[in-house]
């Protein structure tokens, strides 16, 4: 399935090149399979697998934090019990969709993009690329380049400064690092945190290591759900495939839309209703308050899910405890607190966050000259000004990723079948509305997004310039919306396409 050792004799000039072989990236190649058939593209990645996040990390219970019936792919049912699905089995589902529509052939893996440099004189893009097993490089020609790599830097996490860290005995680990040799059994584990990760490392942990703490700054929301969707397997088991899943995911999604807009609309209402369901799930006593009642209003940072009350259940069981406090250092045995109380450790896990990067850190360069990203506007969600033919697919952060991937890839097919129809070579996002001004590409109040906004281009305060988290709006916008705009700048060009005329008849057909 690697597709590495005929890729230098195949892989030399396609339609559209996609970067990231992950669910964004297979969601995407899809879309150009099926609505743009007579177009030639190819995925690359830099890993030796596909699944991008979903094969990367390896710390234990990595699961969803959405539903799968909104998560998953919108072409294919997801057929399994759980709606909180582990790695493997999202892994599993990501390899069927690509043997059962044929993807496997346009996989290029092992194959970095170092740079990608647009000339308008020909309306390609030069893509170099090097492969990992040799570390030899290549040029590939594409006339639309697409990442599907994410926001997330896959070559480290981020781990603050920690005072005394070389004094420590033990092994100081980060989950995007995870050795597949640790050995925690009855061990004391401290892992250092309070977001998805932490939550799920701890439940995940308590059965086998000696005692797992959560040391946690502050607190963060968690919401328990059942791991199991009762109403999509009920509806999986009486409809056929396609109708149980196309009503499990509108049911789903419009549900995650009511959870968002009622914590918005009413942040004190919902504070108790998840204090309350925190409460319930905790022995009667536990500092409830000090613990899980975070200063900020929910969904102002992302809200985690712990399915099953499987966090709830450790600490209940005294498996696992949490701790609010700040570090003050490493010890030789732990962590000294600013409480003066010490944890003993075994082992740390700095559950402290990742590093974001746009586009997976391809150069981009237009006729020579580099893109500062940040000093340029996002066009719908999926285009960069003054970058012509380059997309890309971000997902929801309040909302299941890959329901805009879905969107953002069916307009793509739409663009290009549209410059098919009038000769158009180039597309180009045009922001030269002085009224514009700019503001962070993702507005929530999370460290990871602070510290990288700087790094992305930003979004706009009106027009097609917005980034939306709202489905039902984007769902208009790309979906629905039309594809001309006054935005966009299409030009035509004398280069010749690699494309037979037959396959753009077919194109021009399925459109």
């Amino acid at each position: 399935m690697s597709g590495t050792a005929r890729a230098t004799q195949s892989l030399e000039h396609v339609d559209v090149l996609i970067v990231g072989a992950g669910i964004s990236g297979i969601d995407t190649a899809y879309h150009l399979k099926s609505k743009q058939p007579g177009r030639t593209f190819a995925i690359v990645d830099a890993r030796d697998a596909i699944g991008g996040t979903w094969d990367l990390f390896r710390y234990p219970g990595i699961r969803s934090d959405a539903d799968m019936q909104s998560f998953g792919l919108g072409f294919k049912p997801w057929t399994k019990d759980n709606a909180i699905a582990d790695a493997h089995e999202i892994l599993d589902y990501l390899r069927e969709a690509i043997a059962e529509n044929g993807l496997d052939e346009r996989l290029h893996l092992g194959h970095k993009v170092l740079g990608a440099n647009f000339s308008s004189d020909t309306a390609r893009w030069t893509v170099t690329l090097e492969r990992t097993s040799d570390g030899g490089q290549f040029d590939v020609t594409c006339g639309v380049l697409f990442s599907a790599a994410g926001y997330y830097d896959y070559a480290g996490g981020y781990t603050p400064h920690f005072e005394g860290r070389e004094d420590f005995r033990g092994p100081v680990v980060h989950p995007q690092q995870w050795p597949e040799d640790l050995d925690y059994a009855g061990k004391k584990v401290v892992v250092i945190g309070s977001g998805a990760t932490a939550v799920t490392l701890l439940p995940s942990m308590a059965g086998k290591a000696g005692h797992v703490t959560m040391l946690q700054r502050s607190p963060s929301y968690v919401l328990p759900v059942p791991r199991r969707d009762p109403i999509a397997n009920t509806l999986r088991r009486l409809l056929p495939e396609t109708v149980a899943y196309g009503i499990s995911r509108r049911l789903n999604t419009k549900r995650q839309r009511l959870i968002l807009a009622a914590s918005r609309r009413y942040p004190r209402q919902m504070r108790r209703l998840i204090r309350k369901l925190n409460a319930r799930a905790l022995p009667a006593g536990y500092a409830v308050d000090t613990h899980f009642n975070p200063r900020y209003n929910p969904w102002d940072q992302r809200l985690c899910v712990v399915p099953d009350s499987d966090l709830f259940k450790a600490i209940s069981s005294g498996a696992a405890s949490v701790v609010t406090d700040r570090i003050t250092r490493f010890t030789e045995h732990g962590i000294l607190l600013e409480s003066s109380n010490e944890l003993e450790a075994d082992i740390i896990v700095t559950a402290t966050g990742l590093n974001m990067l746009p586009f997976g850190g391809i150069a981009l360069h237009v006729d020579g000259q580099a893109v500062d990203l940040h000093d340029h506007f996002i066009y719908k969600s999926m285009m960069v000004s003054d970058v012509p033919n380059f997309a890309f697919a971000l997902g929801y952060t309040t909302n299941a990723w890959t329901l805009k991937v879905d969107l953002v890839a069916d307009h793509l097919c739409r663009l290009l079948a549209h410059m098919d129809r009038h000769g158009y070579a180039t597309v180009t996002p045009v922001a030269d509305d002085p009224s514009l001004t700019g503001r962070p590409f993702l507005d929530m109040d999370t460290a990871y997004i602070n510290r990288a906004m700087h790094l992305f281009p930003q979004q706009g305060s009106h027009g097609p310039w917005t980034v939306s988290q709202d489905y039902a709006l984007d769902r208009a916008r790309l979906g629905t919306g039309p594809v001309e705009d006054p935005a966009l700048r299409f030009t035509a060009t004398k280069a010749v396409r690699t494309a037979a005329p037959d396959a753009a008849a077919h194109r021009e057909a399925a459109a």
